[in-house]
């Protein structure tokens, strides 16, 4: 089988990896696209691009850790970012313990990962839609610190849909880097080794 002019084995997709975003140019670069920039990391470590139209957004096959997997950028919104996770899922038939997504989080300074095995939404509405449309939220996650608003009187959208500058850009450039190398652990089951060498 051909992806992306690379050559891969019959046998199924083992794991899902998922970064959430916008879709768009105007979008491309902000703080609430970092899963986008980590999935675009992965895949270029990998060797291919997510260019795939597919389960209601941007996919690829790739190798991973040794393992195949699916690439996957939901390109329904943030908000509805479920219905192209959870196609995906339904289609390979994943659970979520197969399913890792990588995003945003304002309460981490740029630059900090926290990886987790599971738990809640925290806040993230692209994560909220994943949990409630698969009904679980045994979702290992990648989270990627982008910075809490500068003041309070700063509007939360405007926020995490502005672009990084400065020190806050090159803290980013490592933790997408991070992010990638984390994922080759996780796809082999060492979570708690990822969560030990990467959380901060």
């Amino acid at each position: 089988m051909l992806f992306n002019g690379k050559k891969f084995g019959s046998g199924p997709v083992e794991w899902i990896l998922a970064g959430l975003g916008n879709p768009g140019d105007q979008y491309e670069g902000t703080r609430h696209n970092t899963g986008f920039m980590a999935l675009d990391c992965i895949a270029e470590r990998a060797g291919v691009k997510i260019d795939r139209l597919k389960f209601k957004g941007q996919c690829a096959q790739a190798q991973v850790g040794g393992k195949k997997v699916l690439l996957l950028k939901p390109a329904t919104y943030m908000n509805l970012s479920g219905q192209s996770v959870t196609e995906a899922m339904q289609f390979y038939k994943l659970p979520p313990e197969r399913v890792i997504i990588f995003f945003d989080d304002i309460s981490l300074p740029c630059g900090r990962l926290r990886i987790r095995r599971k738990g809640s939404d925290g806040g993230h509405n692209g994560m909220k839609n994943i949990i409630y449309l698969a009904g679980s939220d045994q979702f290992p996650r990648v989270k990627i610190g982008v910075g809490a608003k500068p003041t309070p009187e700063w509007d939360l959208a405007d926020w995490v849909l502005s672009h990084f500058s400065g020190e806050d850009e090159k803290h980013m450039q490592e933790s997408i880097l991070h992010a990638a190398e984390a994922a080759e652990l996780l796809v082999n089951g060492k979570i708690d080794a990822a969560m030990n060498q990467y959380n901060s």
